[in-house]
């Protein structure tokens, strides 16, 4: 979630694209004079690709896409192809996007009132009925296998994961409750704002990094097999929950402080931290998070600049309809606007990637693009349909296939097997 403030937006492109990989299979047979399996012929395809020159289908991931927040304030499908906004079904495929953390959004709004709790069950109710409304195009994952399996179908595999927080307090049944419903990966903290057990990046620190109950939510998650997101939190609660977790850890979508010093952007050394646990480092899209140039003007002219639209000093508001009432006013999200002499090329986002890869390797690294997080994209990049600019870039920058594939999507794959499948039984 980009956490600054709102102007234009552009529009992104039309109609919908269905690559080769993604083909509707459905464990079917197509017939060409004789029964072949679609596994076959999508084998054959990428070898035929490799011979030519080419490279093969590359299994993208996404470790973090807002969709459904859209859905619950203005109403409409994420099946439509909009005109407006960053992110529904068509362009996740014409993207070429096979998997993606299907992010909820609690925002900061719904914390003084103390509705976080009623605002998540609500989100989740309304992605479980979409998603089943459009079983034929995308499926909930659980576990790393499912996804390799919706991904052969030619589906759109949704790993659900929740941004902000369930509740402030960190009920350890209702983070039961939520994984019975599918829920397998969740931020650590409130979004911009300290919960009751961890500080995040962008209030003042409360614990100074997690509390003991936090300790018991990070081993709880463990033994539940969800994944732990450490976006939006305190350094020094990403330190403490990476060395309290059995597990690797993510820090799904951000960038790095060596490149723009903003507080939710991540430092060399805890990047090293969750590495060391076999974790990945997670690259968010934007300008604010990746564009030096952006941000020295942002800072020239901060007395200008409108308010973050999310912080941790929220009003107070009467009811959760006078909440949503107030967040509607927000969607679709409408990035904040980047000079076009300032906006930054996607070849920038690669310059982070480069970075990273040298301070903890190509396996600990991998992207959380924010799509519809308010997010100021790069130039030529307009939208989720769009991603493929950046699986270019990579390859145009000399990355090899394997190095392409780690980072479009298996390392968090690995993570995911590594967190999910280890079957234990939530009591």
């Amino acid at each position: 979630m980009y956490p600054t403030g709102r102007v234009r937006t552009e529009k992104g492109n039309s109609g919908a694209y269905m690559s080769t990989h993604n083909v509707d299979a459905r464990r079917k047979k197509l017939t060409l004079g004789f029964n072949v399996p679609v596994r076959v012929i999508l084998a054959v395809f990428s070898l035929c690709a490799i011979c030519f020159g080419q490279s093969p289908p590359t299994f993208v991931m996404d470790g973090h896409v807002h969709i459904i927040n859209r859905q619950l304030y203005l109403g409409g499908d994420i099946s439509d192809h909009y005109k407006d906004g960053q992110v529904d079904l068509p362009r996740i495929r014409k993207g070429g996007i096979n998997a993606i953390f299907f992010s909820l959004f609690t925002s900061d709004s719904y914390y003084p009132n103390r509705f976080e709790l009623k605002q998540t069950m609500i989100l989740m109710d309304l992605a479980l009925r979409q998603i089943r409304k459009n079983q034929d195009q995308i499926e909930i994952a659980r576990n790393a296998s499912d996804i390799e399996r919706i991904y052969k179908s030619g589906k759109i595999a949704a790993f659900l994961h929740l941004e902000g927080s369930f509740d402030l307090d960190g009920d350890l049944g209702v983070l039961r409750d939520l994984y019975r419903l599918g829920l397998r990966s969740a931020m650590f903290v409130a979004h911009n704002t300290d919960t009751n057990f961890a500080d995040s990046c962008c209030s003042p620190p409360k614990w100074n990094g997690i509390t003991a109950h936090g300790i018991e939510l990070v081993h709880e998650m463990n033994r539940l097999g969800m994944v732990i997101d450490v976006a939006h939190a305190s350094d020094a609660t990403m330190r403490q929950v990476a060395a309290a977790s059995s597990d690797p850890i993510i820090y799904s979508h951000g960038g790095s402080m060596s490149i723009v010093k903003v507080p939710r952007n991540i430092t060399d050394e805890t990047a090293k931290i969750i590495a060391a646990k076999g974790g990945v480092i997670g690259l968010q899209f934007g300008n604010g998070f990746n564009n030096p140039k952006y941000h020295d003007w942002l800072e020239s002219h901060r007395e200008s600049r409108p308010a973050p639209l999310f912080t941790s000093s929220a009003p107070l508001l009467a009811s959760l309809q006078a909440v949503n009432d107030k967040e509607a006013k927000l969607y679709p999200p409408v990035p904040e606007d980047v000079p076009e002499e300032l906006r930054m090329p996607v070849d920038q986002l690669v310059a982070v990637l480069d970075h990273w890869i040298e301070v903890v390797g190509e396996d600990h690294v991998s992207l959380g693009s924010d799509f519809d997080g308010w997010l100021p994209v790069p130039k030529d990049m307009h939208d989720i349909g769009d991603y493929q600019l950046l699986i270019t870039a990579m390859r145009r920058h000399g990355y090899s296939d394997e190095r392409v594939r780690k980072i479009a999507g298996l390392n968090l794959l690995r993570v995911i097997r590594q967190v999910t499948q280890k079957q234990q039984p939530v009591r």
